[in-house]
């Protein structure tokens, strides 16, 4: 058993990690050394509830500070971790201290990509990521009547679908041709787009952004088609970037993300990974998958924990990830890229219906839109590697659980 683990990040992973070392029995040290200020928290919420301001800042701790106030924990706050010494076991930390450990789990998650374009610092410019970004667009509101979004994928949408809700002016700018291009089908993009334009979205679709306009602070943005498009301020949504830096110094295998094995092991038996900075192999696509879920940060976390504590675990599970948009709740099962048909499974005007995704005729990643029970049975189909028969699955008469065997 190892005596003192040092985690490197303070996000739900990180928070999961602890909690599962405690659940586990762990007896030694456990320090965590994060960026910002606060406790581990839950990300999602900040595009949804947070960002409308119906949940308070404390709701967001993956644990209540009370479960911190143990002396097994050791916390490193408003502290970066700069540089790993593999060969004398230490993470060192931007403020020049050495933390010496037994086992180091890289809990760094990932960054908001930014923009290099004319005027991109200008005040009113924002990106969402952490409580600190959208404390300061919500401090917008007293004075704004119109927000301009860059990006259609789940952040930009659900910051629109909010923004919308608050009675502000919303345009969305998105370079693709359709609204969450990189992760549905046409048929979601589709519905999605009559959704938030009926709800008084203005989609500016096929449109790239040229750069911004303002002196001191933003108020216009200017599209490459020479347009120049007024707000009040703007926020970013244009994807992240996994924060793999620690691991290339430290000469870890790094491919998109930081590689780990299906026990979320490094190349280095000291050194775990998990959650959005980490690469991972996937048995039911079988190849390397970095994911950027909540799902795989929790289950990689519960994997790499269980393992320190000396309890054999492999992590190999179907993606899920979710969005809200406005009363529609989108449940992702699966991954969609390489498919050669699509089944869509009841009525989309009814604002309740599935999209399936198959491949050599067998289901590999389901969107459901409003189809809780279509989504957890997706889950099973696609884990089960079966080729299931076509009209069955567009059958909203045979339950998918049916097909399950």
């Amino acid at each position: 058993m190892t005596k003192r683990i040092v985690i490197a990040g303070a996000g739900h992973a990180a928070g999961q990690v602890i909690a599962t070392l405690k659940q586990r029995k762990y007896a030694g040290k456990i320090v965590l050394v994060g960026n910002e200020a606060h406790l581990p928290y839950q990300r999602p919420p900040l595009s949804k509830k947070f960002l409308a301001g119906s949940l308070a800042a404390e709701r967001l701790h993956f644990k209540p500070k009370s479960f911190y106030d143990d002396p097994q924990i050791e916390l490193h706050l408003n502290t970066c971790a700069a540089y790993v010494d593999r060969d004398g076991k230490a993470l060192i930390t931007n403020r020049g201290d050495t933390v010496a450990y037994d086992k180091l789990v890289l809990a760094l998650g990932s960054r908001a990509r930014k923009l290099s374009l004319p005027g991109a610092n200008l005040e009113g410019v924002h990106y969402l990521r952490t409580i600190a970004d959208v404390e300061s667009i919500r401090a917008e509101f007293a004075n704004a009547k119109h927000v301009l979004i860059v990006g259609a994928g789940y952040i930009g949408l659900e910051v629109a679908a909010v923004m919308r809700q608050l009675g502000l002016e919303v345009t969305v700018v998105e370079m693709a041709d359709r609204v969450m291009s990189r992760v549905v089908s046409a048929e979601i993009s589709d519905f999605y787009q009559i959704e938030h334009t009926n709800q008084g979205v203005k989609l500016r679709l096929s449109t790239s952004i040229a750069g911004f306009v303002g002196e001191s602070r933003v108020t216009a943005v200017k599209t490459t088609d020479g347009d120049d498009i007024p707000t009040d301020f703007v926020i970013v949504g244009i994807g992240i970037i996994p924060n793999t830096e620690l691991g290339t110094d430290a000469d870890l295998d790094v491919d998109d993300g930081i590689v780990v094995n299906d026990q979320c092991q490094t190349s280095d038996p000291n050194i775990y990974a998990v959650g959005d900075c980490t690469s991972h192999p996937n048995a039911i696509y079988d190849r390397l998958l970095r994911l950027e879920s909540v799902h795989n940060a929790l289950e990689q976390a519960k994997t790499a924990a269980s393992n320190i504590c000396g309890k054999e675990t492999h992590y190999s599970q179907v993606p899920w990830f979710w969005s809200d948009q406005f009363d529609l709740k989108l449940q992702i099962a699966g991954l969609s890229a390489g498919y050669d048909e699509v089944v869509i499974r009841g009525n989309p005007a009814d604002r309740s219906f599935a999209c399936l995704y198959l491949r050599n005729g067998r289901l590999i990643a389901t969107d459901a839109v409003n189809a809780p029970r279509d989504f957890v049975h997706s889950k099973m189909l696609i884990a089960s590697h079966a080729k299931i028969d076509r009209e069955k699955l567009a059958d909203i008469n045979t339950p998918l659980k049916e097909l399950v065997k």
